[in-house]
């Protein structure tokens, strides 16, 4: 039963052969890792204009120079992307970009960032989706934890189905949602062009008394979080069809121009319209409103605004699970991370990314802003390491037009620095955390790392010298009384060894007498061997009586533990009995040096 609906869920498994058909093609590849970054278009504006706000609203116009600021920012992040593609076709980012070229724990510093980049990824994608529905829907505002948590499972999900088909999901609302907005931006310039807007926006340069550089500097540091999710695409190259690279470049340049058109458009209908924030209605919602009105067109608009939003987080599905990948195999992550599920993604990745996303959902109640500093400071760390990993590089190799490329990337790593520190200066009461967690998260990256060398260091043999020691065996069988459980076990030990001993232990003297009898009637050709419990546990005479065995035997013989079980055929039958046989093979397991199996057998009613 969980296996057919495990099916219907993800769909049938599917045979590694197969990989080749999940690569993408340039326009799915936009849906799926473009989606994050296009999103952002319905939150970077207002961003900016909830800081302007402070000085008043005479400080909007500002607004038009940071918007073009934050374009001419994205044009850099394109041009050194585009390189980092180019020279890393194995994909992986900033975390490889800066592992080969500034160290290890700067890689892992890269590496880490992102993750947890990822993780915000999903919360903020599925909060800010949440809020441009309860914007069209007020009665829903008390539901968008709901909301987005289910929504979270949904995209789990989809992601778990495999990329080609949740590319082929995507792509639809992706595209859907370009357009609108496109459609959305022209109506609302003809409209403005036509004087149907009545709206007094301050002049741009206006003399504003109370701003400060620090207020603008804080508002072009909101506005970039906007270019959240431009790295996607150098960490995803295996996805792509090949020729990956090209691909890969073709599809960046692509995000990178609707991106920008469709941000400076959001940000000159939001100066021309007069908006200011709301907390109950998104900047998207009130520019739509005021070109259509709440006709069909509006809610067609929120609609596909709140669909592409949610679908934002697949971006964090693509990329999350294909880095985790990476720090499993250089044994920074757990080797599940490697695993390829049924349906040839990494399973593991994308579930853990669905559960601790939904936890930071939780924690924060849903609520976007709190989340999108933390979100924009976990990727501008990463895009200032690539950089600055690739300026190295430059001036190691020493390419063709290596001066050009050196300088595309020391002005990206410039930007990218001074905004990470505006971030840190301007919203510190939101992203210290960020400093506490990324060291904990390389801590553990170096400890999981120092165990899997100091086990394949334990593991590891010497080929001339090290062979196979060839020993006896004895079995010690625990009963715990005359049944075809134990009939089964014994058999099956002494198929083995002659050198078998069965093991009773008993509470009190009655109880001793009577198994010592039937044991003497029935005569199975096994020793039996009766231990007393004065403190009525079975699981301490048997570890003295093991750790006799082992001192006695170890030298000659393999020491093996034979625990018998019957299984029930229902699973809620296997709570009414105890579980004594399952507390001895756990504690066997943790304490002792000894082989431990069990000879199951099947009740059938």
């Amino acid at each position: 039963m969980v296996g057919r609906f495990k099916r219907l869920l993800i769909g049938r498994p599917m045979k590694s052969a197969e990989i080749e058909g999940e690569r993408l093609t340039k326009l799915k590849a936009l849906a799926v890792l473009s989606s994050d970054a296009l999103s952002s278009v319905a939150y970077g504006t207002e961003q900016i204009l909830i800081v302007l706000m402070a000085a008043g609203f005479a400080a909007v116009w500002y607004s038009i120079p940071i918007s073009l600021a934050v374009l001419g920012l994205l044009l850099i992040l394109i041009l050194s992307y585009r390189q980092t593609i180019f020279a890393y076709p194995a994909g992986g980012g900033a975390y490889v970009v800066a592992k080969d070229n500034l160290g290890v724990r700067t890689g892992l510093l890269a590496g880490g960032s992102l993750l947890v980049d990822y993780i915000l990824t999903v919360a903020v994608s599925t909060s800010a989706g949440t809020d441009a529905i309860t914007s069209a829907f007020p009665s829903l505002h008390d539901h968008r934890v709901l909301i987005a948590l289910i929504m979270i499972l949904f995209l789990t999900i989809i992601s778990l189905r495999g990329i080609t088909e949740s590319a082929s999901v995507l792509a639809m609302p992706v595209y859907l949602f370009v357009f609108a907005i496109f459609a959305l931006i022209i109506s609302g310039i003809i409209k403005y062009a036509l004087g149907g807007v009545d709206a007094h926006p301050p002049e741009i340069g206006a003399a504003v008394s109370n701003i400060s550089l620090f207020l603008l500097l804080k508002a072009f540091s909101s506005g970039c979080s906007a270019l959240t999710g431009v790295e996607a695409v150098s960490n995803a190259i295996p996805n792509f069809k090949q020729p990956a690279n090209r691909n890969a470049a073709a599809t960046l340049i692509m995000m990178g121009a609707i991106l920008g058109a469709m941000f400076v458009g959001i940000s000159l209908l939001a100066y021309w319209y007069g908006i200011t924030p709301n907390p109950k209605e998104t900047v998207v919602s009130q520019i739509a409103d005021s070109t259509f009105g709440r006709g069909v067109i509006y809610y067609i608009i929120q609609g596909v605004t709140a669909l592409i939003l949610f679908l934002a987080a697949n971006t964090a599905y693509s990329a999350f699970p294909l880095l985790a990948f990476m720090l499993a195999k250089d044994k920074y992550m757990p080797n599940v991370f490697m695993v390829r599920g049924d349906r040839l993604g990494f399973s593991n990745g994308i579930i853990i990314l669905g559960i601790l996303s939904a936890l930071l959902v939780v924690l924060f109640h849903g609520d976007t802003e709190s989340l999108i500093p933390l979100y924009a400071v976990g990727v501008f760390i990463p895009f200032t390491l690539s950089q600055l990993g690739m300026m190295v590089r430059w001036i190691k190799l020493k390419p063709a037009n290596w001066i050009i490329k050196l300088v595309i990337n020391t002005i990206g790593m410039l930007t990218t620095l001074v905004i990470t520190l505006i971030f840190i200066f301007t919203k510190f009461g939101h992203v210290w955390m960020v400093f506490l967690f990324l060291p904990v998260v390389i801590w553990i990256f170096l400890s999981i790392n120092k165990h899997y060398r100091n086990t394949a260091d334990q593991l590891r043999i010497n080929m001339e010298a090290d062979k196979p020691v060839i020993k006896g065996s004895t079995i010690v069988v625990p009963v715990a009384g005359i049944t075809r459980v134990v009939m089964q076990s014994l058999s099956y030990a002494k198929s083995l060894t002659e050198n078998v001993v069965a093991v009773y232990v008993g509470f009190d003297d009655e109880d001793i007498e009577r198994m010592e009898k039937k044991w003497e009637e029935w005569n199975p050709g096994v020793r039996l061997i009766v231990l007393r419990s004065s403190y009525r546990s079975v699981i301490r005479p048997l570890m003295k009586f093991i750790d006799t065995v082992e001192w006695k035997s170890a030298e000659t013989d393999h020491i093996t533990i034979l625990i018998p079980q019957f299984i029930t055929k229902h699973w809620w039958q296997y709570i009414l009995h105890n579980q004594t046989g399952l507390m001895l093979h756990a504690y066997l397991f943790a304490q002792k040096d000894v082989v431990i199996t069990t000879v199951p057998y099947h009740l059938n009613r």
